[in-house]
C-alpha cells in the first residue's frame, strides 16, 4: 500500500510445528538484517500511523485526521454499535465500555490489578462498579478484536493467579483514543528518552496482540510465582513451551534475561529455549540457548 516493498513470512502457512525450532527463529533474525532497509521503512510507517489501512491510504492526511476517523469508524463504531446491539446489548453501558477501553489503553502491556481497575473506574464515573462486571466488559472488547486479553499460565495443577495482560491490536488506536503518540523506532526514541518505559510496555503489547493473532497458537503471560520470576509471554505448541521475554532498549545485560533463564532451567516447563525481543539487531546476549530477535524482524514471522 505504501510503496515500501514486499518481505515474505519465515513461518510456513501448514502448521505452528516450525516454532518450536530454534533455527526457524533465528532464520527470522538473519531474514530482518537481510532485508533491512525494506524493513526498516515499514516499522517506521508502522511507528508513525499504526496499521490500519485507513491511515496509510493517504500518507499526506494529517495524523489529526486519521485519529478523529480511527476514533469514529472503529472504537465508537465497536463500542456504541457493535457491542450494543439486540436487547442485551442494549443494557451494556456505553460510558463503562469506553472508560474500560481508556483503561485498556492506559495500561497497554500490563496486567493490572482488581484494585486498580475499580479505583480507577470509581473516580472516573463517581459510582460503585464490581469487578465481575469489569471483567465482563473486558472480555466483551476482547470479542471486538480492538484488544486481546492473554491469561496467565495455568501450571501443573496449581490454581491460575493473576489478571489478564491487556494487548491493544494497534497502537495508533491507543494513540488517538488517548491524543497521545509514543514512537517506537530507535532514532525517534533517542530523541524521546522520557518515552522508553512507555514504549516498552506498547512493545510487549504489541508482541502478545500480533502472537494471539496466530490461529491456533496458545499463548499466555507468566506471573512471577514465589522464586519463579515473571516472563511476558509463554507460547505452547504442543508439548513444548517457548518463553518470550520482551527487552525494549538498546543494549541487553544478564539481568534481562533472567526470567528466560529461570525459565528454561526448570524441566516441567518444557521450555528447551527462549526469545528475546529487543529493539535492534545490536541487541543480543550470548546464551545459545536465547534468541535475540528485534521488534521489527518478529513482526516478519507471519
Amino acid at each position: 500500500m505504501r510503496g515500501l516493498g514486499r518481505l515474505g513470512s519465515v513461518l510456513p502457512a501448514n502448521g505452528l510445528a516450525p516454532l518450536r525450532d530454534q533455527r526457524l527463529w533465528r532464520e527470522l533474525r538473519e531474514s530482518g538484517r537481510r532485508n533491512a532497509a525494506a524493513r526498516d521503512r515499514a516499522f517506521a510507517a508502522f511507528s508513525e500511523r499504526g496499521a490500519y489501512p485507513v491511515a496509510h491510504a493517504n500518507p499526506q492526511e494529517s495524523w489529526e485526521r486519521i485519529a478523529d476517523q480511527l476514533n469514529e469508524t472503529v472504537i465508537r463504531r465497536a463500542i456504541r454499535h457493535d457491542l450494543r446491539r439486540g436487547s442485551r446489548g442494549q443494557k451494556r453501558d456505553e460510558h463503562l465500555l469506553e472508560e474500560v477501553f481508556r483503561l485498556g489503553c492506559r495500561y497497554v502491556g500490563q496486567a493490572p490489578g482488581q484494585a486498580l481497575y475499580l479505583d480507577e473506574i470509581r473516580r472516573a464515573m463517581n459510582a460503585n462498579i464490581g469487578w465481575q462486571r469489569v471483567l465482563a466488559y473486558l472480555k466483551f472488547l476482547n470479542q471486538t478484536l480492538l484488544l486481546r486479553l492473554v491469561e496467565p499460565m495455568e501450571l501443573r495443577l496449581k490454581r491460575r493467579r493473576g489478571t489478564p495482560k491487556i494487548c491493544l491490536c494497534d497502537d495508533a488506536l491507543r494513540s488517538a483514543w488517548l491524543q497521545e503518540v509514543v514512537p517506537l523506532t530507535a532514532d525517534r526514541l533517542q530523541a524521546m528518552p522520557h518515552l522508553s518505559d512507555l514504549a516498552g510496555r506498547i512493545a510487549e503489547s504489541t508482541v502478545g496482540y500480533f502472537f494471539r493473532s496466530i490461529v491456533g497458537l496458545d499463548v499466555a503471560h507468566f506471573p512471577e510465582r514465589g522464586a519463579e520470576p515473571k516472563v511476558d509471554f509463554v507460547l505452547t505448541v504442543g508439548e513444548q513451551r517457548i518463553p518470550v521475554e520482551v527487552k525494549y532498549r538498546r543494549t541487553i545485560d544478564h539481568r534481562d534475561t533472567f526470567g528466560l533463564r529461570s525459565f528454561i532451567e526448570r524441566a516441567h516447563h518444557h521450555g528447551p529455549f527462549g526469545i528475546l525481543v529487543t529493539m535492534t539487531d545490536d541487541a543480543e546476549t550470548n546464551d545459545p540457548r536465547i534468541v535475540s530477535v528485534p521488534l521489527p524482524s518478529l513482526l516478519l514471522l507471519r
